[in-house]
């Protein structure tokens, strides 16, 4: 772990195939990262710029560019586990991240069975399936967890969804242990989305006389203290989208403010190359009371923190849609 007193974890949020063996592979054995990310928006930047995977594809052109794709970013996936078995088996993370096609968003059967598939296609114990926190979502988190597959919640906005998560992962612990009784659980993170908050409000906040680059903060410490309360031994927050856009808050902003005990920071390899160039303390967790005072202040002057939760869910899924279709017309 990045912080061991702390129990603080950073992962890389990029994989890519020539940087599995160079940047990451350095990054890791350096101790700066014990798990990496994944998703379409990432795999469309590494098969658009990393050259490595021409001879792949043209020795894959009669496949359909779904199976193409699985191909490319299972052979990756199993890369980066493979660097990160020695943190895994001395539980220190270890994990790597792929998700589901994001289509399947709101289709639970299909999301269960292509999870179950793309796990035993990359067959490594360190691989976490990616699921967006959706009512389908939910409900595929929860098999894929009771059948002993680590999950990654992804895109999550809102406390409600977070709530959605850890039912799901309750449950399916509670399903998993009486079918494998001494056995260790399979683990979960609920990957609380940061900086797109500030990118959507801070417009609205400056006119409203407010603080800048507050709100992806305390709602996401708001959700942290729901976690944390819940008590689940085998789920942890993790913190997502903490890349910033633009030069007024320093690069690694939201690593630092949010470097909680018990939780994991998965920032972009700019983001991580800023956080290590200093040192850096654990911090203590804004108050429940303080992050009410915040969002009461919100309310007052009319800012509709629900509404910026639909719309930041429905802009993430449109996002990674968009990117996987991209990657699919690439592949042709």
């Amino acid at each position: 772990m990045y912080n061991n007193e702390a129990k603080f974890s950073l992962w890389c949020d990029f994989i890519e195939r020539d940087f599995i063996d160079g940047e990451l592979l350095n990054l890791l054995n350096h101790g700066v990262i014990n798990g990496a990310t994944s998703n379409p928006a990432i795999f469309k930047i590494a098969f658009s710029s990393g050259k490595s995977y021409a001879n792949s594809v043209q020795s894959a052109t009669r496949r359909h560019p779904k199976e193409i794709y699985e191909l490319l970013a299972t052979q990756d996936i199993k890369m980066a586990a493979s660097k990160m078995l020695k943190n895994f088996a001395s539980d220190d993370d270890g994990f790597v991240s792929i998700e589901v096609d994001p289509h399947l968003a709101n289709d639970a059967m299909h999301t269960i069975q292509e999870g179950v598939r793309l796990y035993n296609l990359i067959k490594m114990p360190n691989v976490m399936i990616k699921i967006p926190a959706t009512k389908a979502g939910f409900e595929a988190m929860k098999e894929l967890m009771a059948q002993g597959i680590s999950v990654n919640a992804t895109l999550i906005f809102s406390p409600d969804q977070a709530q959605g998560c850890l039912d799901a992962f309750k449950t399916a612990s509670e399903i998993y242990t009486k079918r494998f009784p001494n056995t260790p659980l399979p683990k979960g993170v609920i990957s609380v989305f940061v900086s797109r908050f500030d990118r959507l409000l801070n417009e609205g906040l400056a006119m409203a006389g407010l603080p800048k680059n507050q709100v992806g903060i305390m709602n996401a410490t708001k959700i942290y203290h729901i976690i944390n309360d819940t008590g689940l031994p085998n789920v942890r927050t993790l913190f997502a989208s903490t890349g910033v856009k633009g030069d007024d808050i320093a690069a690694d902003y939201y690593v630092r403010e949010l470097m909680f005990a018990n939780s994991i920071n998965t920032a972009p390899v700019e983001t991580i190359e800023a956080f290590i160039k200093s040192p850096a303390q654990p911090k203590t967790p804004i108050s429940k009371e303080s992050i009410d005072v915040f969002f009461s202040a919100l309310k007052s002057k009319n800012i509709d923190i629900n509404l910026a939760y639909r719309k930041l869910l429905d802009d993430g899924l449109k996002a990674f849609v968009t990117a996987f279709d991209e990657i699919m017309a690439s592949l042709q």
